[in-house]
């Protein structure tokens, strides 16, 4: 059975916009600045930006104790995230059209795993990896290897599927496989490596690799 590598935030699932609903709740639970929601955002990057870091720039700047800031940032995001349903029909396929389905995500157990739990992605792939648990983070060879053997399977004819033009793409090209970027309008950076396709949503995406012949 081939193997379908997918990204997990903003790609299967809208991860920013999950945060952004924590951000609204959490400043208007400690009556904080609604307009500091933008703040919020661009510092934590889509969630590049370490997750101490957030927590440290947060609680200087609004006096907020960091038990508080930490929850938050542990379960404020994973509470909120949703599968779509084309995305959902779309994992459906491919598992009946025989492809193996695994979750390749940077990030941290617990809250990665709440995610994928809390949107039935659990139920409809066939595993999933996390950078914490495995010590690699993409695009290192090491966790798309990881992420084959957790699902019995290899990286011969793989393709992966993400958001991110580095960690992603970047990381299908350093293991060989062909690829497809989730761009959600977004130009391709020109000097990095191209993706095989590239679609503006995940289920497109999906449903391009499903047809791909075996």
């Amino acid at each position: 059975m081939p193997l379908l590598l997918l990204d997990l935030d903003n790609t299967l699932i809208d991860r920013d916009a999950a945060f952004r609903g924590a951000v609204t709740a959490f400043l208007a639970g400690h009556a904080l600045p609604p307009h500091d929601v933008e703040w919020v955002m661009a510092l934590d990057a889509s969630g590049y930006t370490p997750r101490h870091e957030v927590a440290r720039a947060m609680g200087s700047r609004y006096g907020v104790g960091q038990e508080a800031v930490r929850s938050f940032l542990d379960r404020g995001a994973a509470d909120r995230v949703v599968l779509d349903g084309p995305t959902r029909t779309a994992l459906g396929r491919a598992v009946t059209g025989g492809w193996t389905l695994a979750i390749v995500t940077n990030g941290r157990t617990a809250q990665q795993e709440a995610k994928i739990r809390n949107t039935g992605l659990d139920q409809l792939t066939h595993g999933w990896v996390v950078s914490e648990a495995v010590g690699h983070k993409k695009p290192a060879p090491e966790i798309f290897h990881a992420a084959a053997a957790a699902v019995g399977s290899t990286l011969d004819a793989a393709w992966v599927i993400g958001d991110s033009p580095h960690a992603d793409i970047g990381g299908a090209a350093a293991i060989g496989a062909h690829s497809v970027w989730v761009s959600a309008g977004r130009p391709w950076p020109g000097t990095l490596h191209r993706p095989t396709r590239s679609f503006s949503d995940a289920a497109s995406a999906i449903e391009s690799v499903v047809r791909t012949p075996l």
